[in-house]
């Protein structure tokens, strides 16, 4: 984990510049959303993905891959929620009270 930190850097705040622009334009984009059964699915795709990954059941490079996307989801992931609230919070403060 600390030599993909030190390695790919540069890859990792992307992943994390690239969530918060996400996050931060999510808010002026209503989409429809992912249905339910979608949203199991992708859910349990993610949970299989992270116990592959704990369980070192994919070896070398590829399970290497693995590691490195996974990180790199979840910085997008929490970095999309920071800039989403970021923008809310900023927008809800510049809206005239009723």
């Amino acid at each position: 984990m600390a030599y993909l930190t030190t390695f790919y850097w540069g890859w990792l705040l992307g992943a994390a510049l690239l969530g918060f622009a996400m996050g931060w334009i999510s808010v002026v984009q209503r989409g429809e959303g992912v249905s339910r059964i979608w949203r199991w699915w992708l859910s349990a795709l993610v949970a299989a993905l992270i116990a592959a990954a704990l369980a070192r059941v994919v070896p070398g490079r590829f399970g290497y891959w693995l590691d490195l996307g996974l990180i790199m989801f979840a910085l997008y992931l929490c970095f999309c929620a920071v800039g989403s609230w970021l923008r809310d919070w900023v927008v809800s403060r510049s809206a005239p009270s009723a």
